[in-house]
This record gives structure tokens, C-alpha cells and sequence, in this order.
């Protein structure tokens, strides 16, 4: 049954081929100082920074940089950031990178007005934001988290070894995005394939959840079977741009809050994909990759009629046999497929040894929207059963 909701997405993107000549037309709505932001410096290698800022430049943009945000944006960047941002009176931040850039631009933006430490009054108490709040605009480089058109920032704080994530509300979200297929050719495999498992496993999470059997299904249903059908293309061929632009539409869709309408939605395997990332600084999409199968095999008794329906219809599976052994057999499916991308299967490969199972489940939130509450003892055996 479809719970009651409110819909509201102000997010403006301009996709497609040549998609940054927009920008011109979104740079005079903001006033004069920007903060670029971006990562270790790839974007200079291939070019897209001389683009963006070429473009800043001829609008009279009075810019500083805010370069070298790392794949799992800490603590210690935020702060750094936000001096910076405040000596330079950003008045638009113009996040240039993924998924954890454009985290970055958001968290940062809730940051620079804020008097109190942001760490403990957005992550670690869950407050929303009291004070102004800089406006972030995203030139996105490479597809996954969704974060182009979502309030969501994660951080990391390597002190505590905690990974949280906080969903902003609508005033967060960026005013505009860009996307342009053509900049995610040169991202390399591992990342490219980690940007697509995040990404559906993105909409698995909205999918098996507590509330079930409605539109918001459907279009689920529709969003995974592109992302397995076009990552096969890439993987084939980076620079096939049908594959690439459905990849990056569809990881857009996965994440920008609509097919989470009316459901409550799970979000554990991200719980506990976070906590390793806060232990090891694995690749996001690994460390989900790394625990799905033994959740989703742990959890699949209590949702097992919705797993039978993500085989048949996601996977193609025989509707033929018991709940539990049609179900088995996407999950067998499933495992194939992310074998063939060259997913890590197992937390071994991410540097996680036994002795650290123990702080990565206390480690890991607890939620409540999918078919199981975890408990301690449910954390450690998925941890165990993944390593």
C-alpha cells in the first residue's frame, strides 16, 4: 500500500552532450564569489576544468578553489572548506566531480554560516540547518550516488571511524546540475562499476522495504533492468554514449527521491557498507558490493514473496518452485551479474580482518524501514558471513 506523501524536487538539470554551455545561463543568478570544488585533480588531466573555469571567468566570477576532496570526505576537509569558504564570502558553490564532491559542496554549504560544530549538530545529533545556507550548483563527472539531484552528504569522521550520512531537506538539494555522459569515459573501470552497483543498489534498498506492491515498484523494476542491461554495454565499450547516458539517468533517478514516495525504505546495507568505508576508506560501492549477498540472504525469510518478484521480474527468473527457491535463484543471478562487472565480493578484499568486525558493527546505524530489524548479533553474522 502506497503510504501518504510529499513530493518536492527543485533541483534544475541540463543533460546531455555539451550540457556545461548552460552554465552561462545559471551563473548571473548568484552573485559574484564562487568556490570551485573538486578532487585530487583529474578533472584538470582531461580537461573539464579548463571548460568550467573558461566559463566562470567569462562571467565576470570572482573564483577560489576548493581542490583535493577525497573519495570519503572527512571531517577535518569540512572545516578546512569552510574557512575557506568564508573568507572568500562564497556566494555559489560549484561542486566539479562525483558523487562525494557534490556531498562535499552540500555539507559545506550548511557549514560556512553555521556557528556551531556541524560534525555534532548535522551527523551526530541529525538537526537540519538553522542558519544561511550557501547555494551549491554540481558539474557532475562521474554517476552513482545520485547526489546531483538529492539533499544527501555523507561524511567521515576517521577519528571516531564513523561514516554517516545526513538527508538534508529540499533547501540543500543543488539548483542545478549538469550532466554530460561524455565526461564519465575516462573514469577508470573499477570506479565505473562501483558508480553502478551504488547505484542499483540504491533503488534495492527503496525496493525491499517494509511497504510494498505499488508504482514506485514498477518503475524499480524498470530502473534496475537498465543499469544490468547498459553496464554490460559499457563494460564493452566506455565511450558507448546510448550505455553511458542511460547509466547516468537512470543512477540519477535511483536516488533523487521519487521512488522513495510513500515507502519506508531500508538503507541497512548502506548502514554497513558505511561502516566498513569508516574503518578501511574502501570505494563506496565496493564495501556495498562486498555485503549485499549475505544480507540480502539473511533478510530474505522475512521479505520472501518480494524477492521471488525481484527474480521474475528483474532477473528473468522461472516462475516455477517454492518462494524460497525462485527467490534464491535471483539472488544467484544478481551475484553472477556482479561478478561479471568485477565487484568485490567479499570484505577480505577491502583489508577488513576479524579483529575488526567487532568495532565495525558497533559501528554500523540501525535501521528501521526494511523487513528485519538488526540486531548486534544479526550485524556480526552478516559481517562474518561477508568476510
Amino acid at each position: 500500500m502506497l503510504g501518504n506523501f510529499t513530493y518536492h524536487n527543485p533541483t534544475k538539470l541540463y543533460f546531455g552532450k555539451g550540457a556545461l554551455q548552460n552554465l552561462k545561463e545559471e551563473l548571473p543568478r548568484y552573485g559574484k564569489n564562487v568556490l570551485l570544488v573538486y578532487g585530487g585533480g583529474s578533472i584538470r588531466k582531461n580537461g573539464i576544468y579548463d571548460e568550467v573555469t573558461a566559463i566562470l571567468h567569462a562571467c565576470g566570477k570572482n573564483v577560489a578553489e576548493d581542490a583535493g576532496v577525497m573519495p570519503n570526505p572527512t571531517t577535518e576537509k569540512l572545516y578546512e572548506g569552510t574557512m575557506l569558504a568564508r573568507r572568500h564570502s562564497a556566494d555559489l558553490i560549484l561542486a566539479v566531480g562525483g558523487g562525494s564532491v557534490c556531498d562535499y559542496a552540500k555539507a559545506l554549504s550548511v557549514s560556512v554560516h553555521c556557528t556551531e560544530d556541524p560534525w555534532k549538530k548535522y551527523y551526530l545529533d541529525g538537526e537540519e540547518p538553522t542558519c544561511e545556507i550557501v547555494p551549491v550548483g554540481c558539474v557532475l563527472t562521474m554517476v552513482g550516488t545520485g547526489s546531483e539531484m538529492n539533499g544527501g552528504a555523507v561524511l567521515t569522521n576517521p577519528a571516531q571511524k564513523l561514516k554517516i550520512g545526513h538527508v538534508f531537506g529540499s533547501e540543500v538539494m543543488p539548483r542545478f546540475s549538469i550532466l554530460d555522459p561524455t565526461y564519465t569515459y575516462t573514469v577508470p573501470k573499477r570506479q565505473m562499476v562501483a558508480g553502478i552497483y551504488d547505484a542499483f543498489n540504491h533503488i534495492m534498498e527503496q525496493y525491499f522495504s517494509g511497504t510494498d506492491d505499488n508504482v514506485s515498484d514498477e518503475l524499480s523494476e524498470a530502473l534496475m533492468k537498465s543499469l544490468v542491461k547498459n553496464s554490460y554495454a559499457a563494460l564493452a565499450d566506455p565511450t558507448d554514449y546510448e550505455a553511458r547516458s542511460n547509466i547516468m539517468w537512470a543512477a540519477t533517478w535511483a536516488l533523487n527521491t521519487l521512488i522513495a514516495a510513500g515507502k519506508t525504505t531500508d538503507w541497512e546495507v548502506h548502514m554497513l557498507g558505511q561502516a566498513v568505508g569508516a574503518y578501511t576508506d574502501a570505494t563506496h560501492g565496493m564495501t556495498l558490493s562486498a555485503v549485499s549477498l549475505a544480507y540480502y540472504r539473511y533478510i530474505l525469510p522475512y521479505g520472501v514473496k518480494k524477492f521471488r518478484r525481484f527474480a521474475v521480474e528483474v532477473w528473468h527468473a522461472a516462475d516455477e518452485g517454492t518462494d524460497e527457491e525462485v527467490a534464491e535463484a535471483g539472488l544467484r543471478a544478481m551475484e553472477k551479474w556482479m561478478r561479471d562487472l568485477g565487484l568485490s565480493m567479499d570484505l577480505g578484499s577491502l583489508g577488513v580482518k576479524e579483529e575488526m568486525l567487532e568495532g565495525i558493527a558497533d559501528a554500523t546505524l540501525v535501521m528501521d524501514g526494511g523487513y528485519k530489524v538488526l540486531g548486534r548479533g544479526d550485524i556480526l553474522a552478516i559481517l562474518k558471513s561477508s568476510l
